[in-house]
């Protein structure tokens, strides 16, 4: 299926960068455009020109104290209480030159995806340098300055009054926009992440369902470290086919850390290629069964920056833009534009090698444990659906 689509980008993402020796490395979006590129998946009529969000777009979610605290960090004028305070200046989220305006255009790009698909210029849009699920009404966490996802959904609620289903596969719980959310009804939140007993941020919890109108709209899947693709995939398929199907969405907006992947320096999930594969192309299918096509997609964590996120990220776009996958070789002008510039070898295909997968012992326990952590998550479907009956 070939479907319209539109890749946000600006060399302007890249200016989102904390310092040379921080995990958090917007260069990844280059990669992955650059892969596209040489593939000759991407062309420049495919590309769209983001705008930089304005302060009243960024105060849909966040509380302006926070904002004009942002731009003073940005340039040093922001004491060390105050950094504290609005979680900037941490280990996690250090304070950089011109914050504000770097942040706004990585919330200007989603926010350009959104008018792009909601206003029919395409059915489906691609933001690579969003996804910062982490940010609060007024304090950054966890790499993330002001979040793109929460302001995104509240401008879709408020200029195009749809439902909007959020669907999280970063290996991090996508606590931000979970909790901008957990009274409205209106939005479903689905993350499938690492379990939060070794991980940031430490919540996710199968019981996190939702509050008042918004009870038993929030649902979470807490899977064990060492999960392998078989139980992640299954888990991911299984739920958000039952919860699409439950919550009937407008638009789907879907946030994809690649950061789950068994080469991930930050987390303890083990998943392949195979893994990145089958995430959008079930987000494809869902989009096309409850949304008329109307898919918004978001970048997020990844550390692996150089084997593993161009190569996820890239099937997004693929998807989005053939309705399938990419296999076989990578590009060699790919690999020789860049391995000169990697500290690890380059991949040479678009799947991974088999030697990569481990031997996990646990394999059969960490499957019912997950398999156990699903059927717990769903049954607030049917108890949702009794509920209204």
């Amino acid at each position: 299926m070939t479907c319209g689509a539109a890749f946000i980008y600006s060399t302007k993402f890249l200016d989102y960068h904390f310092h040379s020796d921080h995990p958090f490395n917007q260069r990844r979006v280059l990669l992955s455009k650059d892969l596209l590129e040489k593939n000759k998946l991407l062309s420049k009529s495919d590309i769209t020109e983001p705008r930089m969000a304005t302060e009243d777009e960024l105060a849909l979610f966040h509380d302006k104290v926070f904002i004009n605290a942002v731009k003073r960090a940005g340039t040093s004028d922001l004491s060390d209480d105050e950094c504290m305070e609005y979680g900037i200046g941490t280990e996690d989220t250090p304070a950089f030159p011109n914050m504000h305006e770097a942040s706004s255009y990585l919330v200007g790009g989603t926010l350009t995806a959104v008018d792009s698909v909601l206003q029919g210029k395409s059915e489906h849009a691609l933001n690579l340098g969003g996804g910062l699920h982490h940010g609060f009404k007024r304090k950054a966490s966890g790499f993330c300055v002001y979040n793109d996802g929460a302001i995104a959904i509240n401008y879709i609620r408020q200029n195009y009054d749809l439902k909007v289903l959020y669907v999280d596969t970063d290996a991090h719980h996508g606590d931000g926009v979970q909790w901008a959310f957990y009274d409205d009804p209106n939005v479903c939140t689905l993350s499938i992440h690492e379990t939060g007993r070794y991980l940031f941020p430490g919540s996710g919890h199968i019981n996190e369902r939702g509050i008042k109108e918004g009870h038993g709209y929030s649902f979470n899947l807490p899977i064990d470290a060492f999960t392998q693709d078989e139980s992640f995939t299954q888990t991911y398929e299984t739920a958000l086919r039952e919860i699409a199907d439950f919550f009937q969405p407008d638009v789907i907006l879907t946030q994809n850390g690649a950061d789950a992947h068994v080469n991930d320096p930050l987390t303890h999930l083990c998943a392949t290629m195979e893994t990145f594969e089958q995430i959008p192309l079930l987000a494809h299918k869902i989009a096309h069964q409850y949304c008329n096509g109307r898919w918004i997609a978001l970048g997020g964590g990844g550390y692996d920056m150089w084997r593993v996120v161009p190569r996820a990220w890239a099937q997004i776009w693929s998807v989005m833009k053939t309705g399938d996958i990419q296999s076989g070789d990578l590009p060699p002008d790919w690999q020789s534009e860049w391995q000169s510039k990697s500290p690890v070898t380059l991949p040479v295909t678009w799947h991974d090698e088999k030697q990569i997968i481990p031997n996990i012992p646990r394999k059969d326990d960490i499957t019912e444990k997950n398999d156990k952590v699903l059927q717990s998550a769903l049954k607030y479907t049917n108890n949702k659906l009794n509920e209204m009956l």
